[in-house]
């Protein structure tokens, strides 16, 4: 069964061995964020619940999916393709036509039923309401992370918008910037949903309504990161990935819903004519995003548990929680980037280039061009538009082995005829290297062998490799070889 909320998560963590409890006294301010960098530096740490947190009642969580076991347990999947495969076979499902037809599709439409949101009158997070006289954020144990940072600002506050058209509604993870107790600045870069949202408003002058959500169920969590495809209501990203609806509450200062599971939601609007200077922030690239202008935040409500855990991370210098985070991401996704580009057989976007800077693509190469054809989708789909370098290599290439790549990189490509350039395209807002903000190049790399079509016109080379028998033999007498102390070959 999916967890039902983040405390549910917790007692597993806790069960599992994966959370260490911190009793002594802690600040916000720096102290919280340098514990979590370190235990994620030093790898294979568990997620710690802060107890004591000077000027809070609130326990903080931190480093809550800052490892592939963790999310294995948070989202209870062992590979996460699972997750885009129930997409991909909704988007390929046939309406019946007759009776027999429909007779066998019951149980498939049932689930998709199941899917989907469940609307409730009250839940957990509408235990403490405080309308706009009361609600803070100073009740809150708001980060500042890096000692150059502008100021404390919320790094996982799930934001609510919903699409002035459609109504389709959005959940995504933005840095919130506090200036006072009733104003923050929402940092939505210009190719996130959020700001489009905005922008539609804006456009009208009108202010846009906005909810941040702090801590709710795993799978929800994810679904609030997660680039899902165009026109999804995320809530129903959410259940899929979950295979049970999530359950909502609507807000009492905005209207919008929100999951009723959640540990606190923070209510306002988003003022296109509220415009103020955002960061510097120190980011998951490693470097201090300068000042840039945003608009503010209005602070009109808040709802939340009587004893909420206030769920945050830490960004910098990869590898950190958002890694890993975005390696489930990347599988969850391969099912429906292969649904568009069946000739991919892997694909994988490094940690360490922060997943908007690298990624690695496999292919089941068949004509000439090919390569070149697969990177031009793939810059064209959704988020993968802002991804800076594309490599991409035949399928006995390990997409996540580095040194597989690099081999094939440098035995594959020649620089003049396989690297491409493409300047004026968009790019990742928080990209130090692009010469302009939103606007800098994409290089793609054809590492795949070649053919005399794409103009190599020499004998391609045989891989050096060994031969059956001899491996065959060699498995045969390992043991003689080394005895019982190990059996690695």
């Amino acid at each position: 069964m999916p967890f039902e909320s983040l405390g549910e998560y917790v007692d597993a963590l806790e069960k599992a061995g994966e959370l260490k409890r911190i009793k002594a006294k802690v600040s916000a301010d720096l102290e919280i964020a340098e514990v979590m960098r370190r235990l994620m530096y030093k790898g294979d740490q568990p997620a710690v619940l802060f107890e004591n947190v000077e000027g809070s009642d609130m326990q903080v969580l931190g480093n809550a999916f800052g490892s592939i076991r963790r999310l294995k347990l948070a989202l209870e999947s062992d590979d996460f393709v699972d997750i885009g495969q129930r997409i991909v076979d909704l988007t390929r499902m046939k309406m019946p036509s007759g009776m027999l037809d429909k007779i066998k599709m019951l149980p498939k439409l049932s689930e998709i039923g199941e899917y989907g949101p469940k609307y409730e009158d009250r839940g957990p997070v509408t235990e403490i309401v405080e309308g706009s006289d009361k609600a803070s954020f100073n009740s809150l144990p708001i980060l500042r992370s890096f000692v150059g940072d502008a100021g404390k600002f919320i790094t996982f506050g799930m934001t609510v918008t919903k699409h002035p058209g459609t109504e389709i509604r959005n959940l995504g993870v933005y840095r919130i910037q506090i200036v006072d107790e009733k104003h923050a600045i929402m940092h939505w870069q210009t190719h996130k949903r959020g700001a489009q949202h905005y922008k539609i408003m804006k456009e009208q002058n009108k202010k846009i309504q906005a909810a941040i959500v702090i801590g709710a169920d795993p799978a929800t969590v994810f679904s609030a990161v997660a680039p899902v495809p165009e026109g999804m209501d995320k809530y129903l990203f959410s259940g899929i990935a979950r295979k049970k609806g999530v359950k909502l509450v609507k807000c009492k200062t905005v209207d919008l819903e929100v999951p009723a599971n959640a540990e606190i939601v923070l209510e306002g609007y988003v003022d296109p004519n509220d415009m103020r200077m955002e960061g510097p922030f120190g980011d998951h690239t490693g470097y201090y995003t300068p000042a840039e202008p945003f608009p503010a935040f209005t602070l009109t409500g808040v709802m939340r548990r009587r004893n909420p855990i206030y769920l945050t991370t830490v960004v910098g210098k990869p590898v950190l929680e958002d890694a890993y985070i975005g390696k489930v991401i990347e599988r969850s996704f391969l099912p429906l980037i292969q649904m568009f580009h069946p000739e991919v057989t892997d694909f994988s976007m490094p940690g360490a280039g922060w997943f908007q800077g690298l990624a690695v693509i496999s292919i089941k190469k068949m004509y000439p061009g090919q390569a070149k054809k697969v990177m031009m989708g793939l810059w064209g789909m959704g988020q993968l538009a802002l991804t800076k370098i594309f490599v991409v290599v035949d399928s006995d290439v390990n997409v996540h082995d580095m040194n597989d790549v690099i081999w094939a990189v440098t035995t594959r490509a020649d620089a003049a005829r396989d690297v491409l350039i493409i300047n004026n395209t968009p790019t990742d807002t928080l990209d130090p290297a692009s010469p302009l903000v939103n606007l800098g190049s994409k290089m793609g790399i054809d590492a795949t062998q070649k053919t005399r079509e794409e103009g190599y016109m020499r004998e391609i080379q045989q891989l050096a490799v060994v031969d059956e028998d001899t491996k065959a033999l060699v498995d045969r007498r390992w043991q003689e070889y080394f005895g019982s102390s190990t059996d690695d070959r």
